[in-house]
């Protein structure tokens, strides 16, 4: 079995998935609106729709990495590739916003493609080299996060909001078709576990250092969601108008996605190298320095810059928490730490925005920065106080 090829594969199916994701999802309001939702109604079904996909599945992931463990993750994959190329091309066809909400859900239930192929990963790649690997697949999913916005940007500009769900529903398809032909899943030398996802949720809390990754992947994600839809606006007030805020707003958010691009693989074959924990320590308290620095900028270019040293080490926490993750537990359960990873990240995504709107409408927007600035260095201390305590559990971070 090619090891290599099948992290290259999953890796090019990453940032395929993740860019037909990205081509429809930021551009949803807009496409309410050439549904006929109108005024205040727009923010309240933006709201209600965006978070109805993550909601779903964060209850769905403990399901689907169960069911990778038990059918194969390779199968895990190709189901949910083609389930949302299903999903997205009936996107294209709804005619009022109750049938877009349902096609979100059904997005949610379909999701189980990025747990499954990094999954797939992990339990392929030689142990010296998984931090590196799970970092390049973090490298995916952040260029299909800088290349989705980019390409939905221009076909629904061109062609309009449905040739994008036509277009994501066939890059996916595409991504999938490859993981069928060239991914190839060792076999199993272990009997599934006939537990339950209630046991699976016990296990986790029984176990310190799986429990305290999931913690942090639930807060450092909600910490970084909580600009996401507030980062126009504020890039609005250091411009002093409107006029091309979409553009420039698209430009500096993409800055961080294209530090992380370049960042993740080296944090994650520095964390091989060294500890991860001590990577996650650098990881949070650069970025909650740099983001705590965007409340003192006074300018886009300044802002922009920040943006960009922010992203190069906001992305170190996320090879680091995955490896450690699994390393908690043993082969049969891979599948299944994923999906739990999936759930936090996801309970984080639905909670980030709604902490960011309280804040920012109670003291304005660039508190906000102040506010997550803090939590990361607040995250930072907390591993390094436990650094010495909770390495036990974690064999490949010695």
């Amino acid at each position: 079995m090619n090891w290599r090829r099948n992290l290259w594969t999953l890796a090019v199916a990453v940032v395929l998935s993740s860019s037909s994701y990205t081509m429809v999802v930021p551009f949803l309001p807009l496409y309410l609106m050439d549904l006929g939702v109108q005024g205040d109604a727009v923010p309240l079904w933006s709201g209600v729709i965006f978070s109805s996909t993550f909601l779903v599945a964060a209850i769905m992931a403990p399901f689907w990495g169960r069911s990778a463990d038990k059918g194969g993750k390779r199968r895990m994959v190709i189901r949910a590739g083609f389930s949302l190329a299903i999903v997205y091309f009936l996107g294209a066809f709804v005619q009022n916003p109750f049938e877009l909400l349902i096609v979100r859900i059904l997005q949610g239930f379909a999701n189980g493609f990025l747990p499954a192929a990094m999954a797939i990963v992990a339990s392929t790649c030689p142990a010296e080299n998984m931090g590196f690997s799970l970092g390049f697949m973090q490298t995916g999913v952040l260029i299909g996060g800088i290349l989705g916005p980019l390409l939905g940007g221009t076909l629904s500009h061109f062609f309009g909001m449905r040739a994008s769900f036509v277009i994501a529903a066939a890059i996916i398809a595409i991504g999938t078709l490859g993981v069928k032909i060239l991914v190839t899943e060792p076999e199993r030398h272990f009997t599934p576990s006939e537990s339950s996802i209630f046991d699976d949720f016990k296990m986790a809390a029984a176990n310190r250092n799986l429990l305290e990754m999931l913690l942090l992947l639930f807060f450092v994600q909600a910490v970084s969601m909580v600009l996401q839809p507030l980062i126009t606006l504020y890039i609005a007030q250091l411009q002093g108008q409107t006029e091309g805020i979409v553009l420039t707003a698209g430009l500096v958010f993409s800055l961080a996605g294209i530090a992380g691009a370049i960042a993740a693989p080296l944090w994650g074959r520095a964390g091989q190298r060294s500890s991860f924990r001590k990577i996650m320590v650098m990881a949070f308290v650069g970025a909650g320095l740099f983001n705590l620095g965007q409340f003192f900028a006074g300018d886009i270019y300044w802002f922009s810059v920040l943006q960009f040293l922010y992203g190069l080490f906001i992305v170190g926490a996320y090879p680091s928490i995955n490896t450690i993750a699994v390393s908690c537990v043993g082969e049969d359960c891979r599948g299944r730490i994923f999906g739990l990873t999936t759930t936090a990240n996801q309970l984080g995504s639905m909670t980030g925005p709604l902490i960011g709107g309280v804040i920012s409408s109670w003291i304005g927007i660039k508190a906000v920065f102040l506010f997550t600035g803090c939590m990361l260095l607040i995250l930072g201390a907390s591993v390094l106080l436990n650094i010495n305590g909770r390495r036990s559990g974690a064999t490949l971070e010695q």
